[in-house]
Formats: structure tokens, sequence, C-alpha cells
């Protein structure tokens, strides 16, 4: 099979789909890797290093017309499509669930397209799930982000002028983002609490040497793969004051809520922003699909009575080399369940699971449809 590259044309995207080491087990394995000049630059992975591993680096269009395979991370461009030939398997992360504006171009393209975000949350697709891999970059990006924001220390320190307590934070979720901020809070020596609607999650956040904390008498709100299910007015008001209580102690928040095809549940509101201390750090790690927090904006940093309130936008791309390596993994593991070991070829079958779950366009027909 012939795979291919391009460089992101997202100015704000500085991962790569395929690092080096994923292109070495692609050669080996009796495929040709075509990569894009300067692909893998600003993930930290130079051309040579391609050719080293066996790819060949050739200008884009010589990638969109070779290739049987083109692997994207973000949403690729409807030029990008429209230059591959009829047939070409686009690999990507589509966002498919919230926008379905690229399906028509695809099925108009003859192409056929598998979202990298829809991979299920089964034991046998963990190895490709994107979702979960970015969203451990995520979660602990935010709190270094945290961290550099405060003007305090995390850990305790004994110094000669005196003993300085540990910082507080708070994490709201305790999916991967949050279990992974509370790790890496926890590492740099903060005192952490996390709150979650699934009450699965406590043995998770205690082992982490977190202190889980939740209404008395909530419902488990765990929904079907393991992620929370929406919540009613009436519970997600009484979490909210819950929630207050704890805010006036803490020195960071990290929400990480999110709900798959919806916009993230606003946990936050500035009536509860009021309630924290002058000087204290709200990361909203759920900004671009609507924010955790009431007031978020995408992309900026607010301040609400003293409180600073960070939207950033994709996270993982501010850490290109390790989430472009996870990403790149993510896909080998895919390509490795959908392409024949013997004689290389494509091997799509629409009746196994995950490929029926991923595979949102076929040859030109839609297979998925989403409310958007």
């Amino acid at each position: 099979m012939k795979i291919g590259v391009l460089r992101e044309s997202d100015s704000n995207e500085r991962r790569v789909a395929l690092v080096p080491e994923t292109v070495e087990r692609l050669v080996k394995a009796g495929h040709e890797v075509f990569i894009e000049n300067s692909a893998g630059l600003a993930a930290g992975f130079p051309d040579q290093a391609y050719e080293n591993a066996g790819a060949q680096t050739v200008p884009s269009v010589e990638v969109s017309k070779s290739v049987d395979i083109f692997v994207h991370v973000q949403p690729p461009t409807i030029d990008e499509i429209k230059a591959l030939k009829i047939g070409c398997l686009i690999v990507s992360m589509f966002n498919a669930r919230n926008d379905a504006s690229n399906m028509s171009i695809l099925a108009s393209a003859g192409v056929t397209a598998i979202a990298m975000e829809l991979v299920p949350r089964i034991a046998r697709a963990q190895r490709m799930d994107a979702l979960s891999s970015q969203a451990s970059i995520s979660g602990y990006k935010a709190a270094l982000l945290a961290a550099n924001a405060l003007g305090k220390y995390l850990p305790m320190m004994m110094t000669a002028a005196g003993t300085i307590p540990p910082a507080k934070i708070l994490v709201l979720g305790a999916g991967v983002a949050g279990l992974q901020a509370i790790a890496t809070a926890r590492r740099l020596g903060a005192i952490v609490e996390a709150f979650d609607v699934r009450a699965a999650a406590g043995e998770q956040v205690e082992s982490l040497g977190a202190k889980f904390i939740h209404p008395p008498k909530s419902e488990d709100a765990e929904g079907s793969g393991g992620y929370a299910r929406e919540q009613t007015e009436d519970e997600q008001h009484l979490q909210r004051l819950f929630i207050k209580e704890h805010l006036a102690d803490v020195d960071a928040l990290i929400t990480t809520a999110a709900i798959p095809g919806k916009p993230a549940p606003i946990l936050i509101t500035t009536e509860m922003i009021d309630a924290m201390r002058p000087g204290s750090v709200v990361i909203d790690l759920a900004a671009e699909s609507g924010g955790n927090v009431e007031g978020t904006t995408p992309g900026k940093i607010i301040n609400m009575n003293g409180v600073s309130i960070h939207g950033p936008i994709n996270v993982p791309s501010s850490m290109p080399f390790h989430s472009s390596q996870l990403y790149s993994r993510n896909v080998m593991a895919l390509l490795d369940l959908i392409i024949d070991k013997k004689d290389k070829t494509l091997n799509l079958n629409l009746e196994d699971e995950v490929i029926d779950a991923t595979c949102i366009v076929h040859l030109g027909e839609v297979r998925h449809k989403f409310n958007s």
C-alpha cells in the first residue's frame, strides 16, 4: 500500500499524523510511505528522520496523487480531499459528531473515510483510541498551565522564612484527561480533590492519592462507553451547590467534563466563580465544545473578579512531539486491523465492530449520520 501524510493546513496545528517510528514499521511491513516536505518539522521530526526510516519526502502534490491511504490529524480541507484519487482511504479526526459538513464532500469525492474520534471504547480497540491518547496529553498540560498561572508554589515548602502550605487543586471530571491532571498535580506536590458524576471514578481518583468528593445522595450518571450521561437540570443544580462549597478553599480549578457529540455541560456559573479567592486560576479543558465554565472564551484568558479563567484550545498541539507519537501509534494499530498482512491490501470488513463504528463514508456512500 502507498500511505501518505501532508503538513497540517491548520495554522494552529503542530502535530503530524505519522512519526518516523511508525513509518519505519510500515516500510518494514512492505508499504511505501510519502511524507510532504517539512510535514513533521513543527513536531520535532525533520525530513531526514523520515528518510532514515524509509519514507520519501516529496511535495504535497506527489503525496495526494500517489497514495492509497491518506493520514491526517485535523479534518482535511476540501482541496485536500478533492486532490485525492477515487477510492482512497482517509484516516483522520473528522469531528463527525459535531460537524457533518464534510460528509457530502467526502462522498462526492468517491473516497472512504475513517474517523479516529469514533473508535469505540472496547478492550480490543484501546491501542487505536486517539481520543484517550490525546486527552491524556491535555490533562497533563492542564496541570502545568495551572501551576504556571498561579502565583504560588504547588508543593509544601519548608524555608528559612517559614513553611509554605501546598496549593489546593480541584479537578472536575475524572475521565482520561481528569485523571492525568490529578496525577500530574499530585506529582507536583499539590493537595488534590476531584469530582465526577460517575461513582466508579472514585476508586481511580483515590488510587492517585487524591480525595474523591461527591454529594452524599447523588445518583450514578455513567452512560454508554464509560462516558458520563447528560444530566437533568435538577441534578446539575444540586451538583453546582455542592461544588460551590469547595471552591472557596481551592487555588486552582481544572474542568474536563465532556459529552461526545454534545456541548460541554456548564458546571461552574459566574456566581460560583465569585466564591473563589482572588488570584485563583481556572483551566477549562472543555473550552472548544463550549466550556464547563460560564464565560469561558475559547483561546483566551479572561479575568473575572480577580479569578483568571483560561480557555485553551487544541491543547495536544502544544506538546506536538509526544501527541504526534501517540496519535501515530493509534493510527498504526488501526492500519494493523484493516491491512491484510499477507498481500498488503486493504481489508475493510464493515461487519467488524471497530470498522463499522469509525467508517463514516465508504466509496462515496455516507454510512453514519449525526445530528449537528
